[in-house]
This record gives structure tokens, sequence and C-alpha cells, in this order.
């Protein structure tokens, strides 16, 4: 079995949203079940179909979660050091066309967000970037083309 790593933050997370579907929304659309049922012929009733398929999507989203809590490597990224990029840096980039500069954390593919600058370990630059330091370039391919970015920092914790 592959273990899955992400952030302490991003198990806690994939939690949380567990615990949310077991206690609140598969019981909730238990309720919505069994008052279609109420309604009679189920064949052509589409509160009780629309309520049994989001109970196929939750059961489907439980077990998926299961799945990668199970198998999670958490990183505490407080505890890692070095100079290099790594699974939990916090990189500092500059555009070397634009001189635009961003920030990003390198987190697990399931707690990655990109509008809070968290970038997927599986990602094309998350990819380019490992193992580079500070001040070295990387070249990365994108659906617009080729781009070029300078590691301005690394950082942990």
């Amino acid at each position: 079995m592959e273990k899955v790593p992400m952030t302490a933050a991003g198990h806690m997370r994939l939690e949380e949203e567990l615990k949310r579907l077991k206690t609140v929304d598969r019981p909730e659309v238990i309720r919505e079940i069994a008052a279609a049922r109420e309604h009679g012929d189920l064949s052509e009733n589409a509160e009780y179909h629309a309520a049994k398929e989001r109970q196929g999507l939750i059961e489907a989203r439980v077990a998926e979660l299961e799945d990668k809590v199970s198998r999670a490597q958490v990183i505490d990224v407080t505890q890692l050091s070095g100079t290099s990029v790594k699974f939990g840096a916090k990189v500092k980039l500059a555009d070397e066309d634009t001189d635009e500069e961003s920030k990003y954390q390198i987190v697990g593919a399931d707690e990655a967000d990109i509008k809070e600058g968290l970038l997927s370990i599986t990602s094309p630059l998350a990819r380019a970037l490992i193992g580079k330091s500070k001040g070295d370039s990387v070249e990365v391919t994108t659906p617009t083309g080729s781009k070029s970015y300078e590691i301005l920092s690394v950082k942990f914790g």
C-alpha cells in the first residue's frame, strides 16, 4: 500500500471532513430517504432518487477519505530544515520574465489549493523545485508554454 504524504493540517482537514460526513451528512440523507419513501411510489419519486444519489456520493467520499487517512504519512513540517526544496518547504519564487514573485508551500496532493499557496507535491512546478536551493533556476512547462523561475528563498516551519 502506497503511503500518502500530507502535512498535519491537511490530515486534520481530511479527518474533519470524514467526521462531518459520518455524523451529519449520512444521518441527514437517511432521513431524506425515509421522508421521500413516505410519499409513496418510488419509481417516479424525484426526491427519493436524488436522496439515493446523494447517499451514493457520500458513501463513495467516506470510503475515499477512510482510505487516504489510513494510508496517510503525516509529516511534521515544523521538524524539517535544510536549504533545498522538499515536501513541506515554503518557497518564494520570482518569474524570470516578469519578476513577479509568488510563494508556495509544497504539500500533499489532497491538501493542495493554489489560491492559498498550497502546491501539490505531484504538480509539475513542485517536481521541478524538489532538490533545488536558493538562487537556482527551474524551468516548467505549463499549458501556456515554458516558464522559468528563480528560487528566492526556501524555509521550513
